[in-house]
């Protein structure tokens, strides 16, 4: 097992010694990705919009360009990625996407345009891809593999929340399941689905 950690967050993962090798860097930074991808039959990615730079977009540029031929591809983003353009977002996302993309740009803390343009590279690739998205994330114990759908506004999405640990496992699921091969499922607890 590989992965990419910032150089310093290292030491955070000393624990793991023996059992993962690490490659400090940016996720950005293609000669990284590429050193830390080769051998592997799948590849996990975060698309994190840091700062103004491309910092999405590089990163996804360089794991499409440098993973291995015939490996699994999964990557993450938020439900503001649409594929389609058939989701059909709440209230409340939709203003918080008119409200916070301009004011984190303007501060330079983020840019979630970079993010789209990120995840658009992927759609038009024909890796063997999954591009999971996330509704809120939130701490506690796991609550079993999340459930999705194609779309947002999806009925069993209503409730908007899952589980970090649970987002993690349906991305190494996904790694295996050819039925997510090329899309963008949003996910949610599977709890959530029947939380009242």
């Amino acid at each position: 097992m590989q992965g990419v950690c910032r150089p310093e967050s290292v030491g955070k993962l000393a624990d793991l010694a023996g059992k993962i090798t690490l490659f400090p860097g940016r996720t950005d930074d293609a000669a990284v990705i590429a050193a830390a991808v080769k051998g592997c039959d799948g590849v996990l990615c975060v698309l994190v919009p840091w700062g103004v730079k491309g910092y999405a977009t590089k990163t996804a540029e360089a794991v499409l360009a440098h993973a291995d031929p015939g490996a699994r591809l999964v990557f993450s983003c938020g439900w503001h990625i649409s594929m389609d353009g058939k989701d059909r977002y709440p209230r409340r996302l939709r203003l918080e996407m008119r409200i916070i993309p301009p004011l984190v740009r303007l501060l330079r803390v983020a840019d979630i345009g970079d993010q789209v343009r990120a995840c658009a590279r992927i759609f038009a690739s024909s890796r063997d891809w999954t591009l999971v998205r996330g509704s809120d994330l939130e701490e506690g114990p796991s609550e079993g593999l999340p459930i999705w759908s194609d779309h947002v506004g999806d009925p069993i999405l209503a409730l908007n929340r899952t589980r970090r640990i649970d987002f993690a496992l349906f991305m190494v699921a996904a790694l295996t399941d050819d039925a997510l091969i090329r899309r963008a499922p949003a996910i949610v607890s599977r709890r959530a689905a029947t939380a009242g």
